[in-house]
């Protein structure tokens, strides 16, 4: 069974920092690429950030040089850390796998960014 769990949303800040965590299971993680999306109420859903099996990311305009993306190979998870953070990123975000025509979503979690 595939499962892909978020954790670490929370209420901060502007300004502040926080490191989401995706954990993998029920599929060969490692060769998989991992993204995060996040959908603002009343908004779509976007790429934040994604990074291929090999390691390579790339990243949305709107966060370059405040996020970064990560995965751990032996701990079949990705990770987001989210530094500098404005209200602008107040969303829910979801971690998702694909390879190939084969795609897997999170169920989310919730980042608020307010004073």
């Amino acid at each position: 069974q595939v499962q892909l769990v978020e954790s670490g949303g929370d209420s901060v800040q502007p300004g502040g920092s926080l490191r989401l965590s995706c954990a993998a299971s029920g599929f060969t993680f490692v060769s998989y690429a991992m993204s995060w999306y996040r959908q603002a109420r009343g908004k779509e859903r976007e790429l934040v950030a994604r990074i291929n099996s090999g390691g390579s990311t790339n990243y949305a305009d709107s966060v370059k040089g405040r996020f970064a993306i990560s995965r751990d190979n032996a701990k079949n998870t990705v990770y987001l850390q989210m530094n500098s953070l404005k209200p602008e990123d107040t969303a829910v975000y979801y971690c998702f796998a694909s390879l190939w025509g084969t795609s897997y979503w999170g169920q989310g979690t919730q980042v608020t960014v307010s004073s």
